[in-house]
């Protein structure tokens, strides 16, 4: 019997429109609640800390689905899974909307509220979490290793421009009736509209037969059982991802309460200037991703590096900010950094792994990215008790992490080029040898 059609590397333009439309849709509705978050917190009484600890159980849900969900996506195909993070995603934003209307005319109380946001934000961590290591596989599996960095940093670039476009349209949406909640509903719709798009239009290639194979067990330590969190090619992406994910969404989570109290405003009036900083933020972001990257054509190595070292002055800025006006550019500055880091991390791990393996690996990378969330609340608590010490321990993290980018082997040798790759299988002989996990 003929081997299966190996995946091709071409990635036409109507394709990654689509997917990048998947990720813009979940982008876009996410930083849009993120930036109503303050307010429909304060608005129905609940205290701050627990605001930030909505996305909590979400978070700890999409961690744990997102490797199931890769390995689904190699059996059942990248664009069945996608349909099934649209649907979370849209189900999930129509069950918060419901819940916000309930809070906002005090049906129940504000603990009572707080508890059902929680599960109704669960829904999107369990089943969202789908989409996004289907979407990463399914651009990597089209893209030569040459084109991956770009590849990824322009499909990077469609969280920067859901987090431009999120929160400009968010206090759009705040109808007379639904108040809080019309943001919500709003962008479940545009989710849906979304699904329909990837359902009738996006191309998908069939699955290898020996993916959907229903697996057995294998001889302990094979590298093909090895979770990715202990493979040694791909732990240090994992460890770096994970600290500049947790200061992103700390900074993200926070920003709007120091605006808040750096105005004196209510959270409704404030609401504007929130969303005005947040687009300072993700312009800056797309400047990484769509501008500068491409531009001057940086690889992974140079990305990890830049990245964490201008998210620190970023941070930087924030805590010692006067005004309104510099907190929005030390946001743009850690944005600008954010934007190099996230591709380079998710590129790095990406080429530091076998083409049969990027579903794994994205997988891998999503939970990072979710799990993140479940620390926004210390930093929101710490931020009560003194508003730079979030901000402060931002900037320590990421200079923490420029060190380890340069004296990490693994992420050293970063590179798309072909010899890196056997660069970093040297590497792992040599973590090996040295007694280091396999």
């Amino acid at each position: 019997m003929s081997a299966p059609p190996a995946p091709q590397r071409d990635l036409s333009k109507r394709a990654f429109t689509i997917i990048f439309g998947v990720s813009l849709a979940t982008a876009l509705g996410n930083t849009g609640l993120i930036s109503v978050l303050p307010a429909i917190g304060r608005s129905i009484g609940i205290p701050d800390p627990m605001v930030a600890a909505v996305f909590s159980l979400s978070a700890l849900l999409w961690a744990l689905s997102s490797p199931w969900w890769a390995r689904a996506s190699d059996r059942y195909g990248r664009k069945p899974l996608m349909l099934v993070g649209l649907s979370g995603f849209m189900i999930s934003m129509i069950a918060c909307g419901f819940v916000v209307s309930a809070g906002l005319r005090h049906l129940a109380a504000p603990l009572v509220i707080f508890v059902l946001f929680l599960f109704a934000r669960a829904l999107f961590g369990l089943f969202g979490a789908a989409s996004n290591p289907a979407t990463q596989a399914y651009v990597a599996e089209r893209t030569a290793p040459e084109k991956r960095t770009q590849a990824m940093s322009s499909l990077a670039g469609a969280f920067g421009l859901g987090t431009v476009i999120g929160p400009f349209l968010a206090p759009l949406f705040i109808f007379p009736v639904l108040g809080l909640a019309g943001p919500l509903f709003t962008f479940a719709l545009i989710a849906a509209a979304m699904l329909f798009v990837v359902w009738r239009y996006l191309p998908e290639s069939p699955v290898d037969p020996e993916a959907a194979r229903p697996r057995r067990p294998v001889v302990a330590g094979a590298k093909r059982d090895t979770p990715m969190w202990r493979d040694p090619r791909v732990t240090p992406f994992l460890i770096y991802g994970f600290v500049v994910a947790v200061c992103q969404t700390a900074q993200a989570q926070t920003l709007g309460f120091l605006i808040i109290d750096k105005l004196s405003f209510t959270p409704t009036q404030a609401q504007g200037f929130i969303a005005i900083a947040m687009m300072f933020g993700a312009v800056a972001g797309l400047l990484a991703q769509w501008g500068i990257i491409r531009m001057f054509e940086m690889t992974p190595r140079q990305l990890l590096r830049w990245g964490v070292a201008v998210a620190a002055l970023g941070n930087l800025m924030v805590a010692l900010s006067p005004d309104y006006w510099t907190v929005v550019a030390g946001y743009a500055v850690s944005s600008l950094g954010f934007g190099f880091a996230r591709p380079g991390f998710t590129a790095g791990s990406s080429l530091a792994v076998d083409m049969g393996e990027q579903a794994r690996v994205a997988g891998a990378i999503a939970a990072v990215n979710g799990v993140n969330v479940v620390l926004a609340p210390f930093f929101v608590w710490l931020y009560q008790h003194s508003n730079p010490a979030p901000f402060l321990l931002n900037m320590a993290l990421m200079l923490g992490m420029l060190v380890y980018a340069f004296r990490n082997k693994q992420l050293r040798n970063a590179d798309p080029k072909p010899a890196t790759r056997a660069d970093t299988a040297i590497a792992t002989l040599e973590k090996q040898d040295e007694g280091g996990a396999p």
